[in-house]
Order: C-alpha cells, then sequence, then structure tokens
C-alpha cells in the first residue's frame, strides 16, 4: 500500500515536471530580449525583417485558403457522396502524409523548373521561350506544394465530422426549403467548421514550423531566418530573439484554435449513417472523381514515381554503407524517441485519471503545447538551456576539482531526444489518453474483485487495453521524428547525420536526382506505420467513430462512445 501511494505521489509530481521541461526553453527564448543583439537587429531591419513578415503571412494565408478548400472538398466527396473509387480515394488521399513536404518541394522543382524535363520538352515543341510559363520558384509554387502536403490534416478532421453527420442533415435542410448547395453551405458546413478550424490550425502551425520546404525555394520566412542567424551570423541572441517573434505567432493561432472548440459537442452517432450517401450521377460524378484522382496524383503518385526514376538512375552509384548509418540513425532516432514520449505521455495519461484539480489539468495543458512551436524555436532554446548547464558543470569542476570535464551535454543525443519529446509530446498524448478514456473506474473495481493487486493493475489490466493507443501514439511519434529537420539539424551530434539530413544537403545544392535516395527510404519507413493506422481505423467497429471532443489540445482525435 505504501508502494502504491509512493506511486500516486509521483503521478501528481509528473505534470509539474514535464510542464517545467517545456517551460524552460521557451522562458528562455523569450528572455533574450533583456540582452538585444542590436547590430544584429538593426542589420535584420534594415535588410530582410519587413521581407520575412510578409513572406511568412503571405505563406499561412494560401495555405490556410487552399488546405481548407481541398480538405474540405475532399472530405465531403468521400463522407456523403458516392462517385466510382470512392472507397479507394477515402484512405488514398491520406498517403501525403507520409510525404515529408520538403520531398514534394525538391520533386515539384526537378520536374517544373525551367531545366525540367516539363519546361524542356514544351520549349521543344513549341520552340518559344514559355514566356507564358508561371515562375515555379516563386510564391504561388510553395503555396500549392504546401497545400497539398498539409490539406490531409483538414480532410481527416472534416471527414469525421461529415461521417457523423451522414446525409440527414442535407435531407432536413432540403426539407425546410432550401437547395442541396445552399443546405451544405448554411447547415452542414457551419456544423463542422469547429473540426475545420481545428485541422486549419494543424497545418497552419505546421507551416509555420517548416524549414526544408522554405530552404528548397529559397523563399526566406522566420524559420529560414532563426537558421541564418545560429549558422550564418553565429548569433545565438539573435536567433533566440527572432524565434520569440515566432512563438508570439503559434500561441495566437493556439488561442483562436482554443476558441473554435468551445463550441464543440460530441455528435449523434446513428448505426448506418455511412452507408447512405448521395449517388452523383452524370457529369458530377466524373467531375468528383477527377477532382479527387487530380489531388491523389499531384501530392502522392506523381512524387513517388519521379523518386522511384531518379533513385533508380543514382542507387548503384550514390549507394554505399554510409547510406544504412544514415538509415539506422534514423530509424535508431525515431524509435527512442517514440518510446521516451509515449512512457511520459503514459505518466501524464495517468496523472490526469488520478488528480483532477485544475493544477494538474493546467500543467498537462502546458505540457503538450510543443507540438504548436516550430522545431527551429525549440532547439534554439533546448541548446541554450544545455548550454548554460555545460558551463555551470564546467565551472563547478573547475572549482571543487580543478579540472575541466568539457562539453558533456551539447551535441549529445540526449539533447536531441530532449527537444522531440518536448515538440511531439501531444501527438503521442492524445491517442493513449483517449485509450485511458475507455478504461472505466468499473474496469479497475471488477479487476480488484478478481484478485488482481493494484500494484500490478497497470500490467495486468490497463497495458493490454491500452495496446491500440500506445501503438498509435508511438507510431506517429515515429514517423514525426523520421521527417523532422530543423531540430536535428541544429542539435545532431558531429557526424551523426540521418535521412533528413543528407536530403538538405542534397537539396541545398540543387541535385536532385541524388537527394531520391534517401527520400525514398524516408517515405518507405513512413509508409509502414501510416498504412496500419488506416487499417486499424477501417477495421474498428462502426460506432467506434473519430469525433473531436470540447476543449482539447490542437490535433486531438478521440472516440466516439459506442
Amino acid at each position: 500500500m505504501n508502494e502504491y501511494k509512493e506511486g500516486a505521489r509521483v503521478l501528481r509530481a509528473a505534470p509539474f515536471l514535464i510542464a517545467l521541461l517545456v517551460l524552460v526553453p521557451i522562458g528562455i527564448i523569450l528572455s533574450s530580449f533583456l540582452t538585444p543583439a542590436d547590430d544584429i537587429w538593426r542589420h535584420l531591419v534594415e535588410t530582410t525583417l519587413a521581407e520575412l513578415i510578409f513572406n511568412t503571412l503571405l505563406l499561412a494565408a494560401g495555405v490556410a485558403v487552399g488546405t481548407t478548400m481541398l480538405g474540405v472538398g475532399l472530405a465531403w466527396l468521400t463522407a456523403v457522396c458516392d462517385f466510382p473509387a470512392r472507397k479507394f480515394f477515402s484512405w488514398a488521399l491520406l498517403l501525403p502524409l507520409a510525404l515529408p513536404s520538403y520531398v514534394t518541394a525538391f520533386v515539384a522543382l526537378g520536374i517544373l523548373d525551367y531545366t525540367g524535363p516539363l519546361q524542356t520538352a514544351l520549349r521543344g515543341w513549341s520552340g518559344s521561350g514559355l514566356a507564358w510559363f508561371p515562375q515555379v520558384r516563386g510564391a504561388g509554387g510553395i503555396i500549392v506544394v504546401m497545400n497539398l502536403a498539409l490539406y490531409p490534416y483538414v480532410y481527416l478532421l472534416a471527414r469525421s465530422a461529415f461521417l457523423t453527420q451522414g446525409r440527414r442533415v442535407l435531407e432536413s435542410a432540403q426539407a425546410l426549403g432550401l437547395t442541396q448547395a445552399e443546405g451544405f453551405f448554411r447547415v452542414a458546413l457551419p456544423m463542422a467548421r469547429p473540426w475545420i478550424a481545428a485541422g486549419v490550425m494543424l497545418a497552419l502551425m505546421e507551416t509555420l514550423a517548416d524549414f526544408g520546404t522554405v530552404s528548397v525555394f529559397n523563399y526566406d520566412t522566420f524559420t529560414t531566418a532563426i537558421y541564418k542567424a545560429w549558422f550564418g551570423l553565429f548569433s545565438l541572441p539573435a536567433a533566440s530573439q527572432l524565434a520569440s517573434l515566432l512563438i508570439v505567432v503559434a500561441f495566437a493561432l493556439l488561442v483562436v484554435e482554443s476558441r473554435s472548440r468551445r463550441r464543440m459537442r460530441f455528435a449523434e452517432n446513428r448505426p448506418g449513417a455511412r452507408a447512405e450517401r448521395i449517388a452523383l450521377r452524370g457529369w458530377r460524378k466524373w467531375s468528383a472523381f477527377a477532382f479527387a484522382a487530380t489531388v491523389f496524383v499531384s501530392g502522392f503518385a506523381l512524387p513517388l514515381a519521379q523518386l522511384t526514376i531518379w533513385a533508380s538512375e543514382t542507387a548503384l552509384l550514390d549507394i554505399d554503407s554510409r547510406y544504412f548509418g544514415f538509415l539506422w540513425h534514423s530509424l535508431l532516432l525515431g524509435a527512442m524517441a517514440a518510446l521516451l514520449t509515449c512512457v511520459i505521455a503514459l505518466l501524464l495519461a495517468y496523472a490526469k485519471r488520478v488528480t483532477h484539480d485544475r493544477w494538474t489539468l493546467a500543467a498537462v495543458r502546458i505540457a503538450t503545447i510543443g507540438y504548436a512551436l516550430p522545431g527551429a524555436v525549440l532547439a534554439v532554446g533546448v541548446f541554450i538551456a544545455f548550454a548554460a548547464l555545460d558551463n555551470a558543470l564546467i565551472a563547478f569542476s573547475m572549482h571543487f576539482f580543478d579540472a575541466n570535464p568539457g562539453l558533456i551535454l551539447q551535441g549529445s543525443l540526449f539533447v536531441m531526444l530532449i527537444a522531440y519529446v518536448t515538440r511531439f509530446l501531444a501527438v503521442g498524448y492524445s491517442p493513449i489518453d483517449s485509450a485511458l478514456h475507455r478504461v472505466t473506474r468499473n474496469v479497475d473495481e471488477a479487476a480488484i474483485s478478481l484478485g488482481v493487486a493494484r500494484g500490478s493493475m497497470l500490467a495486468r489490466v490497463h497495458l493490454p487495453m491500452l495496446r491500440g493507443g500506445l501503438f498509435t501514439a508511438a507510431a506517429l511519434v515515429f514517423v514525426d521524428v523520421m521527417k523532422e529537420m530543423p531540430i536535428t539539424l541544429m542539435t545532431r551530434p558531429f557526424g551523426w547525420d540521418t535521412l533528413a539530413v543528407r536530403i538538405f544537403e542534397m537539396t541545398s545544392e540543387g541535385d536532385w536526382q541524388r537527394a531520391a535516395l534517401p527520400a525514398i527510404a524516408l517515405v518507405l519507413a513512413g509508409l509502414l506505420p501510416l498504412i496500419w493506422l488506416m487499417r486499424q481505423t477501417e477495421n474498428a467497429e462502426p460506432t467506434r467513430r473519430l469525433v473531436a471532443q470540447r476543449n482539447a489540445p490542437a490535433g486531438l482525435i478521440v472516440y466516439a462512445k459506442p
């Protein structure tokens, strides 16, 4: 019994310690304004700051509009309507999630750029200079690429909302005298608005956090400015002050997202709703097919085919023992980060289950806000914190032992893992917390009545029931860490290169063909857990539908109660 009480105390303290882990890098970044780097700031204001703000806002606005149109349109078609190949598109349209946006970016440039095969063929065919061809490397090009990479966030959540509505909502609107189009815009769309807003917010946070895509397009935003201030100007204060501006924007988005969820409620979930679809006929069904097929081919099939062609041309010349090292480092980092994140997320979920006071709930909320922070921002904050700790250890050792141990923590895997956990804790926490909601108090009481001790309840009862949520959390974190670029670039130990780092090195030199091989490996490694997750969702019982929950953190998806 004493051991159980001791464990309960640890659980109560865990959310506050983990929240502190997140707050330390944020506090360090925000405190950077106490030591302004005047010269560098003056240089930024006079040269690039206005352009950074304009580029970032333009990119965010373009992604918000584009992902809304693509995600909502496709979600409505696959959830409520019936057209050729609907079943295939319902899961295939999620596959772009396995393609990092920076991979889609360099494939798009490789195909559509001035020296690419498309423009070369058109020039040869027409004999002109193609003055009418749009500028691929401009803002329009990167907005299109990011929309194709990020629309699945909106699609996934909006489709869940439309599935719970079924066609009955539309029929009710028509019974009140509205046409189908009016019923969609005046009834169905407003009812799904909180889910759509949550998906758009996720896409916007990913846009603000993106580093690889904007680097490929040589398009300056805040994340590229942070990287250049650190590695180009060697100024951590300037990098942290730029990062603090990005934190303000991220928190503003969080507030907007939280307010959008105030009206969210559990949706009614009646059996048979999925089967009642609107059968599209004539030009409408083929238009729906063409729309879904165009997005799927542009966002996944064409980039994967081009990567396969490039990889087949360079694999025999380029592959060597280093690639096994890149692959091993990526897999090891993904597995270690997934394991550590799931353990900490499980602690958080149990603490929330055991303790319901507002301070614990607030600590859990703070501990999971790292996903809203760009990777470059977290890398700066975590690096400065561990640099200060290293300096303190050196000073302590010099004072008491007259010996300099050197840098212990900087440039170690430990720092990378801390940054990963801080960034992706929300991704691991959401499925575990959702699974734990299904382990009711009645289950505990039944287990105790059958002789299961409280101390062994976790291993004998809870973990088997949480297995699905734990695997889902581990798979999502694993895929995200494999794709993560800014944290890996800015905090990795010397010589510890991964597939993402290799892609960055090749794309920064414009060598798209040689970047294809690590990209293919990265996509395949991300596809396997994604396919497993889609199979789990498809095999779930009919009444276990994905819905969003009131006051849930950004990106949280929970299952409706049967």
